[in-house]
């Protein structure tokens, strides 16, 4: 540290804080490898005696790389390039300090502390090793190593293993020494080599604020080196010889093989038999090839079981382990005739037929002469018949055979045999034979020439057509074409059309190309008839058809104006009240028949009315209210207009009519005849609103009518009622009426409408008891006027000319409906019925003593 001062200056100097602070001089400070680039780190602080402002400096040595910098006026250090301890633990710098005229420059060394952000390292990774298959088990055979450059838990490496050998193998978590687990052993035969993947773990620490743990991994290649520990083995067993009837002795019967199992380090196989050749057969000891010894006639047995031994030898010729396979030898006759097909004429191997198609499904194709014969004798003599060919049209029987048998061919899929599809079928007849080890075949061709049938209608290629076709197109225009096709060949593939229907009048077809015209005369018309239907027929030579629908439409074009009644219209227009013209638009389709109106001209005065484009109303100007605005616009008492209207459709080109409306202008005021002569007269241009109100008054006359007559009818219906005659004594008593006038007949007054008398008051009726069937001896009982039986009818009310009497039970003179609840029946009902049967007896019996 060096210091200039002149006169009485004091340098400044830097505060000593100690090393956990982050300001002061950086003593002791320390960074760690992770911080980012970009980073404050720390502020140099320090002060000058004399409180002049100071300014801060940092610089390295030559050739060393500057990790910091630093602001010169707030001191504030800031890391620019990244640390990595493992390459640089501790950087020197020189910090510096100025008051402007001394400068106070400090040499200080900052510490790089450690991440966890190295990877563990194999030193000794990937490797290949020898490892002897019966190494021990639990016996090391390989260490692992493996360095991390951290420092603390992340430079500490464990090992562990990721394979799935690690149920064979076992690895330190510390050391890495890799051996084989307790228990386990190598096997050559099984496994040639194991990968073993090794993962070397650190044991974590910080890295930016996060704990982190770092790996990596290695794979380390074991190759088993082969022992001598398995005994021979054969291979492609089991194993079967035959001898056959022409053998002779030494003749080679089969042949064993044999190999070490120790392939590794394979030894030599000897031959040999254990038991059941019985002298009969010997085998080569090198080559293992079995041999007959004697002819076949000196054979004892059909079967025999040999157990053939393979040793293992040594380069002392000294057998070692051992393998044995069992062969099984079969005495057979020979089988050396395989099956054969026969003609008419002797062996053939080419069968052919020409037939027409779809044959009736079960026919037998008798064209085909076929027999199949096998020379050899018992089960070399037995053999399967199989038809192979497209689809399953045809089936071969029998299926099996013995020694020899007729071939027949039978349909099957009669469908399938389709000369549109196939013009020839090719089939191949197999005979394979069963019970033999030879399985001698032999195959036959059979070729099938199928002749077309008209089996096929045409059919067209939609099942309607859709045309359309302007309106006043010339006659013989073209219209649509139709197309069909028939499969078939010759003549009967030939289709010829033709239409017909209720609608095919105005069209012709050509009846070979299927293209539909229209008449030469034909003219159409949209606005006559713009649909047409019909059928068109598609048939071949022998009258084969099928049938398609024509949709003809006739397209409508604007050729027709619109047209009003009559030129010259007269109206009567109320005030209030619009007025309607109309005129009509033959053409068929929108928007040629689409109808807007117009007022051209209208005299004396072209502003007062106003016509709806859409349904021809015209109407006064919204604010003319009476005649005396009118009269007031024109100066004239005659509201009398003359207006040219024009109707135009909205076709292409667009036609027009007009016509000249004569309106009359009234005021809607009584007129005379009341109010059915002033509602006749305002529709007077609307008859039919005239007469729905004629039938609406009609209507209601009548069903006025219907009640009224309903009402007299049930009345008179519960007035007349029939009751049991009664031998009764009545007082006297005066008839009092209500005397009805018509109602439909005129009275001078309406009090003369009807009169109403006073009720009298009910009369008493005495009855007898004639039988004296009870205790009572004179009961008086209010009744009702006594029935009247067929035989004594009662007097007829008393007739006053003029005037129509009814006996009403109210003063409103209302009709009282038949009330629904059943009256009470009490003691006094059951006497009054005794005493009616009782009277009718009587009754019936005086009519009986009466002469």
């Amino acid at each position: 540290m060096f210091s200039s001062s002149a006169q009485a200056d004091y340098a400044p100097y830097f505060y000593d804080n100690g090393p956990y602070s982050n300001n002061g001089n950086l003593a002791m400070f320390s960074l760690s490898e992770d911080t980012p680039v970009g980073t404050q780190i720390y502020r140099l602080n320090g002060t000058d005696p004399e409180g002049q402002e100071v300014r801060f400096g940092l610089s390295f040595d030559p050739g060393s790389k500057e990790y910091f910098r630093v602001d010169p006026k707030s001191g504030n250090i800031t890391l620019v390039e990244k640390l990595d301890r493992e390459k640089q633990d501790s950087v020197d710098v020189n910090i510096s300090i100025t008051d402007g005229r001394s400068e106070v420059v400090e040499r200080v060394t900052i510490f790089v502390m450690d991440a966890n952000d190295e990877k563990p390292e194999f030193q000794n990774m990937p490797a290949i090793i020898d490892v002897l298959e019966t190494t021990e088990s639990g016996k090391s055979i390989y260490k692992v190593e493996a360095v991390d450059r951290d420092t603390g838990s992340g430079g500490s490496v464990t090992y562990h293993l990721q394979t799935p050998q690690s149920s064979l193998f076992a690895i330190d978590i510390n050391s890495g020494v890799l051996r084989i687990k307790s228990g386990q052993t190598l096997d050559y035969e099984k496994t040639k080599t194991h990968f073993v993947t090794i993962a070397a773990k650190d044991r974590g620490g910080n890295l930016n604020g996060n704990e982190q743990f770092m790996s990596s991994t290695a794979t380390l290649t074991v190759n088993v080196i082969d022992a001598q520990d398995t005994p021979p083995f054969f291979i492609g067993t089991p194993y079967f010889g035959y001898v056959y009837e022409i053998s002779v002795p030494g003749s080679e019967i089969f042949t064993v093989s044999a190999e070490d199992g120790d392939v590794g380090n394979p030894n030599p196989v000897s031959y040999s038999f254990d038991e059941g050749d019985d002298g009969v057969f010997g085998i080569n000891e090198t080559s293992g090839c079995i041999s007959l010894l004697v002819a076949p006639i000196y054979l004892k047995r059909e079967i025999f079981n040999i157990k053939v031994r393979a040793s293992e030898v040594s380069g002392e010729d000294k057998q070692m382990d051992y393998g044995v396979a069992t062969v099984v030898i079969r005495v057979v006759d020979l089988n050396n005739n395989p099956p054969t097909f026969y003609g008419e004429n002797g062996p053939q191997n080419m069968f052919e037929l020409t037939m027409y198609e779809h044959p009736p499904e079960g026919e037998i194709l008798r064209g085909l002469k076929i027999t199949v014969n096998d020379s050899d004798k018992g089960a070399n003599a037995k053999f399967n018949l199989r038809l192979i060919g497209p689809g399953r049209m045809l089936r071969a029987v029998p299926q099996t055979v013995l020694n020899e048998a007729q071939v027949t061919i039978l349909v099957e899929d009669s469908a399938a045999m389709d000369y549109e599809r196939h013009q020839f079928l090719t089939y191949k007849l197999l005979a394979v034979e069963i019970d033999t080890p030879e399985r001698f075949s032999a195959t036959a061709d059979i070729v099938i020439h199928l002749l077309d049938t008209n089996d096929n209608a045409p059919k067209f290629s939609s099942d309607y057509y859709i045309a359309r076709i302007p309106e006043n197109s010339p006659g013989g225009s073209n219209v649509v074409s139709v197309t069909a096709v028939d499969p078939d060949s010759g003549p009967w593939g030939e289709v010829k059309y033709s239409i017909y229907g209720s609608g095919a009048d105005l069209f012709l077809i050509q009846p070979t190309s299927g293209i539909i015209y229209t008449q030469p005369w034909a003219s159409l018309d949209a606005e006559v008839r713009s649909k047409y239907n019909f059928y068109v027929k598609a048939e071949d030579a022998e009258g084969k058809y099928s049938l398609a629908e024509v949709f003809v439409t006739v397209l409508d074009l604007n050729d027709h104006p619109p047209a009003f009644n009559d030129n010259f219209l007269e109206k009567t227009m109320v005030i209030g009240a619009p007025v309607k013209i109309q005129a009509v638009d033959d053409d068929a389709e929108v928007p040629n028949n689409v109808i807007e109106y117009a007022i051209m001209k209208a005299e004396p005065d072209n502003n007062i009315f106003d016509i709806d484009a859409d349904t021809g109303e015209i109407k006064l100007k919204s604010y003319i209210k009476s005649l005396a605005i009118i009269q007031n616009i024109t100066k004239k008492r005659d509201c009398s207009w003359s207006l040219v209207v024009q109707a135009r459709d909205r076709g292409q080109p667009s036609f027009s009519t007009t016509a000249v409306v004569k309106i009359d202008i009234t005021e809607a005021t009584q007129l005379k005849g009341g109010p059915l002569g002033s509602f006749l007269l305002l529709n007077r241009n609307n008859p039919l609103q005239i007469i729905g109100m004629l039938i609406s008054i009609i209507c209601f006359m009548v069903i006025v009518t219907v009640i009224i007559s309903t009402a007299t009818f049930l009345r008179n219906k519960k007035s007349n009622r029939i009751l049991p005659n009664r031998r009764v004594r009545r007082r006297p008593r005066k008839q009092h009426f209500w005397n009805f006038k018509s109602p439909f007949k005129s009275s001078e007054t309406p009090r003369e409408n009807f009169t109403v008398q006073e009720e009298q008051p009910e009369p008493e009726v005495v009855v007898e008891n004639v039988n004296y069937n009870n205790n009572i001896n004179n009961v008086v009982r209010h009744w009702p006027p006594p029935p009247c039986a067929p035989s004594l009818p009662p007097p007829p009310p008393t007739y006053v000319p003029g005037e129509r009497h009814w006996t009403i039970p109210t003063v409103s003179a209302a009709v009282v409906p038949k009330p629904k609840k059943r009256p009470v029946i009490d003691r006094t009902d059951t006497v009054n019925k005794a005493l009616v049967s009782e009277l009718k007896m009587r009754l019936e019996q005086k009519k009986m003593a009466t002469p």
